[in-house]
């Protein structure tokens, strides 16, 4: 079987290396079958009971099937998903014997959009004690474009980051030391990056590292009560303090974060502008960042025992 490749960057040695590193169709299904025929029953009884639905007619495609092409679709080097799916329906024919038009695929994305969601939440990783988070925006169209938007009119936002002024949502992630998701959540793009950490980090423990845009009196106190030590530099018109050489250390590679949501947005491309409707853009946002814990090999700090055991010796909050 043929496969294309993703291209996973290793930071922090010596040197950056780009290598290619295929996904295997097969080990990607199973995994994703063996999940939905634990969700799915649960899920679909949970809807009749609700009155969500009246009935359920079953598709020629699986829900299965379709959450690994489209987990495949971000881990190829295709740009369109159009294409993509072409390629699926001339080489993977017997593997997916009973594929549908492209047209009716597209129509078929939004279905599997709650099983996305409990997927990922199944693919985060482990807290270890450290942990760096970030936002990175995702822009939903251009900026002279933004009076004339229509999909996302009264959900996106504008917002500003270091790069400058957009128009759409924002992306928050926390990841540990090598390079797992840990939490994620989406907000429009005037939220700030403070207000949603709490939440994010609530089932964490140890240290959090991020940049000077989450340096907040209350965040801190707050934090330090869920039993989280956020670390953040200082800025120029702030008092000097002092602070452990492990802390100052990871505070240098807080860069990993950043490296993540760069694959996230040039090879997952989980940020375009040419989402048609809003549940495609989320289906499209969530089988990225499946994707990504999927890669083989990750952005990752590679620390070594001794010095996981110097973060032991420092000092830690008490959770309550």
């Amino acid at each position: 079987m043929h496969k294309k490749g993703i291209l996973p960057m290793v930071v922090f040695g010596r040197e950056a290396k780009m290598e290619r590193i295929p996904m295997d169709w097969t080990e990607l299904f199973c995994h994703v079958d063996d999940f939905c025929q634990q969700f799915e029953p649960t899920w679909h009884r949970q809807q009749l009971e609700s009155g969500q639905r009246k009935r359920r007619r079953s598709s020629r495609l699986t829900s299965s099937e379709i959450m690994t092409i489209l987990i495949m679709f971000h881990a190829s080097n295709y740009r369109t998903f159009k294409h993509f799916y072409r390629r699926v329906q001339r080489e993977h024919a017997a593997d997916f014997p009973r594929l549908v038009s492209y047209s009716r695929f597209v129509e078929l994305m939004p279905s599997v959009l709650a099983p996305l969601c409990a997927y990922l939440q199944s693919r985060f990783g482990a807290s270890t004690g450290i942990a760096f988070v970030d936002s990175t925006a995702l822009a939903v169209c251009k900026n002279k474009r933004i009076n004339r938007h229509r999909v996302f009119r009264g959900i996106a936002r504008r917002g500003k980051t270091t790069m400058g002024w957009f128009f759409g949502f924002k992306l928050h992630l926390v990841i540990n030391e090598r390079g797992e998701l840990l939490s994620a959540q989406l907000t429009a793009g005037n939220v700030d990056d403070r207000e949603p950490v709490p939440k994010l980090v609530r089932n964490l423990i140890g240290k959090l590292f991020a940049d000077k845009g989450y340096i907040s009196a209350p965040l801190f106190r707050q934090l330090w009560e869920q039993g989280v030590h956020l670390v953040t530099q200082i800025r120029k018109n702030m008092n000097n303090r002092l602070m452990p050489l492990w802390d100052k250390i990871m505070l240098r590679k807080r860069s990993l974060i950043e490296t993540v949501n760069d694959q996230l947005k040039n090879l997952a491309q989980i940020e375009h502008s040419r989402h048609r409707s809003v549940t495609n853009f989320l289906v499209n946002l969530l089988a990225g960042l499946i994707s990504y814990t999927h890669q083989p090999k990750k952005p990752s700090l590679r620390l070594s025992d001794a010095d996981l055991n110097l973060l032991g010796q420092l000092p830690l909050p008490v959770h309550a």
